[in-house]
């Protein structure tokens, strides 16, 4: 029996992922967490063999869990689920130590041969991820700007470039409103933006959210 650990902020996100593999022998739900700090709760007491991991989570942040899980449970793989283009955060997903990388679009066509696979000791990627990986090897391969950015200003910028208020993300990530803004003016500076407006037309333009 394959036991898996949900954890995303979305109540209908969780529902929608145990319908999915709700009718596949051999898989189980044994769990659902809201935030990392449920998560982590969980794993304490429920014998798990995958965690599917949201990345867009309140407080600790999905790539910021996944950090910790390799600290505290490095034998449990994870899957992470965005919203967000993998070929940015699916890099860094995978260098952050997770085993796989699937967008929610891609859920129900994907979800369980993923689990399979993952919980197989393989890795789950996309071709096009796949494709940018191995061009990540080139020896004098030129960043771009956004790929210098840490993973928390990376998901801000995200945020705007979607449309959201500073109160907003504010909420989402349950931190202060005079944080996002620091972390925007941070952002702005190593981006060499002027503003939110530029910030937007560079996401969209570097394909970095779904529109």
């Amino acid at each position: 029996m394959i036991n898996i650990l949900i954890a995303d902020d979305h109540a209908i996100v969780r529902e929608g992922l145990k319908q999915i593999v709700a009718e596949e022998s051999g898989i189980k739900v044994v769990g659902e967490a809201e935030d990392a700090m449920e998560l982590f709760e969980l794993l304490k007491i429920k014998d798990t063999n995958i965690v599917i991991l949201d990345i867009n989570m309140p407080g600790k942040s999905g790539l910021e869990a996944l950090k910790d899980m390799r600290k505290d449970y490095p034998k449990i793989p994870v899957l992470i689920l965005s919203m967000y283009s993998e070929e940015q955060y699916g890099l860094r997903a995978l260098k952050a130590g997770a085993s796989g990388f699937l967008k929610k679009v891609s859920a129900p066509e994907e979800l369980v041969k993923a689990i399979r696979k993952i919980v197989a000791g393989g890795k789950y990627i996309s071709s096009d991820l796949a494709e940018k990986l191995a061009n990540t090897l080139e020896e004098h391969r030129n960043m771009l700007p956004h790929e210098l950015l840490s993973n928390r200003e990376l998901h801000i910028m995200c945020e705007i470039g979607n449309g959201k208020s500073a109160d907003e993300i504010a909420d989402d990530l349950s931190i202060s409103i005079h944080t996002v803004y620091s972390y925007r003016n941070r952002i702005l500076e190593k981006m060499k933006l002027k503003s939110n407006v530029e910030l937007t037309q560079y996401v969209i333009k570097n394909k970095l959210i779904e529109i």
